[in-house]
């Protein structure tokens, strides 16, 4: 388990990467099962490194996928590296062993033609996950239009996300560097009264035309503190398969999409870089 400030990021398996241990990852461990035919590599940015838990299941389920992992905190980069170490990885060919995996670190080799660190240029390589020590904003802005095949964003600063990661403007970004059909997640932190996760939606839904929100019913219905798991693409979404994995989850989750997303976030306005706020802090009993 990796903890920032005693909030935790991220939980990693090392023997077993497609094991998923805590909720909302296996959320968005459905997202990217479901986003292609299964075992097709995909290009993936995740906003947001941690463990580099999402991205070590999606080179177990997925061999040869490009992925690049942005993570703003150098020493949770180096931490992970020397602590949580990347398995080798590569699409293997028969009668032949895997490719030469990754590292992570400020300013260490990535694999042939990636390094990561703050500033530097930074290229995930077919089979590959490389680590860029910077701003998440910033490097989705800087990718490539329709580069990705998806782009996750779950990015905390201890227990809150920063506030210009929760715009309309944001969002835009991340939708520029998709590709179709790609798909677009977000992991927000919110609780009673939701406020700040509605406009969060709402901001999602101004860029994307189709939207769905996942997580437990307490959550949804503002009993309590948690994750909520938005996802998005210019595409439908899979959301019939999306239901019946979050219902048969250990901790089972509902999808609102459609008219009743539209009653969820009803009222709320869209997040905007002029008005952004950093998400709320969760009461001190979620960690304990």
């Amino acid at each position: 388990m990796l903890l920032v400030d005693g909030v935790p990021q991220s939980h990693v398996d090392l023997d077993d990467p497609r094991h998923l241990e805590l909720e909302y990852v296996r959320r968005l461990g459905h997202l990217i099962d479901l986003a292609a035919p299964a075992g097709t590599p995909l290009r993936v940015l995740h906003l947001g490194g941690g463990g580099l838990t999402l991205a070590r299941y999606v080179a177990a389920t997925r061999p040869g996928s490009s992925q690049l992992a942005a993570e703003a905190d150098a020493e949770v980069a180096e931490l992970v590296r020397r602590r949580l170490p990347l398995p080798r990885l590569g699409r293997p060919r028969a009668g032949t062993s895997t490719g030469t995996g990754t590292s992570t670190g400020t300013g260490t080799s990535t694999g042939a033609g990636a390094k990561t660190g703050t500033g530097a240029k930074t290229r995930a390589g077919a089979g590959r996950i490389a680590v860029r020590v910077a701003d998440a904003r910033a490097v989705v802005e800087q990718a490539a239009a329709g580069s990705f095949d998806a782009v996750v964003a779950d990015v905390f600063a201890g227990a809150r996300t920063p506030a210009h990661l929760t715009s309309v403007e944001f969002t835009a970004a991340a939708a520029r560097a998709l590709a179709p059909p790609g798909i677009y997640a977000v992991n927000i932190g919110d609780g009673p009264p939701l406020a700040h996760a509605r406009g969060r939606v709402a901001a999602v839904r101004a860029v994307f035309r189709h939207v769905c929100v996942i997580a437990e019913a307490a959550v949804l219905h503002g009993r309590r503190f948690g994750n909520l798991v938005v996802a998005a693409s210019a595409h439908e979404l899979p959301v019939a398969g999306l239901i019946r994995r979050a219902a048969a989850d250990p901790f089972p989750a509902q999808v609102v999409a459609g008219a009743e997303l539209g009653r969820f976030i009803a009222g709320a306005r869209p997040i905007t870089d002029t008005g952004a706020g950093p998400s709320p802090s969760p009461p001190p009993a979620v960690f304990s």
